[in-house]
């Protein structure tokens, strides 16, 4: 341990003040702030991970900041790691698609430690990231191909009605009844694409 003073010239008089009669400097750590903060963001997650001196790692905790990239940081989100590995996840759900965020990271010793005590080291650089924005195509492309997969079916299936329709109604009126079926024909396709629309 230390003992820590502080001497001056006040009023012509030299002083002494004790600041700190048993200093620890294990127990008055402030940390290099984490490095090479870096983010990668798939379509489930955002993974967010960084660096610190391997014989600490097992000692940090970490504390992680986040917001839209356009807003203060006084409104930033804050997360806390659920381990003491330098990296953390935020789920897809917290982000919204297609607006940029950014995040940065600090560090202290963990309230765990017996043997060292810090306080909070000064925020790290920041990664910037982005969620992807769902295309609004996809419900179109869907509707295509749902589309394509009962259209085939139900002409055939019209085309049978009608051909059975036809050959049952010739006793009666050929030159009426095909016009007849025609127009109904054309009704039930017309019916069919409003549907899968």
């Amino acid at each position: 341990g230390y003992r820590v003073s502080l001497q001056g010239n006040f009023f012509g008089r030299n002083h002494t003040y004790i600041t700190f009669p048993e200093y620890n400097p294990r127990r008055h750590i402030k940390l290099d702030p984490p490095l090479n903060i870096q983010s990668n963001v798939t379509a489930s997650k955002c993974r967010i991970w960084w660096s610190v001196p391997w014989y600490l790692v097992e000692i940090l905790q970490y504390e992680l900041q986040y917001k839209e990239y356009s807003t203060s940081w006084e409104i930033a989100l804050n997360k806390t790691p659920p381990s003491s590995l330098p990296q953390i996840e935020i789920e897809a759900t917290e982000l919204r698609s297609g607006i940029a965020y950014i995040a940065r990271v600090r560090c202290k010793v963990s309230e765990n430690e017996d043997s060292y005590h810090s306080q909070w080291s000064e925020w790290s650089q920041t990664t910037v990231f982005q969620r992807a924005g769902v295309p609004k195509l996809s419900e179109k492309i869907l509707n295509t191909r749902t589309m394509q997969f009962l259209f085939i079916p139900l002409s055939f299936g019209t085309l049978l009605y009608l051909f059975w329709s036809c050959k049952l109604s010739q006793k009666a009126s050929p030159a009426l009844t095909f016009p007849r079926q025609l127009l109904s024909f054309s009704h039930s396709i017309i019916c069919t694409m409003g549907i899968l629309r």
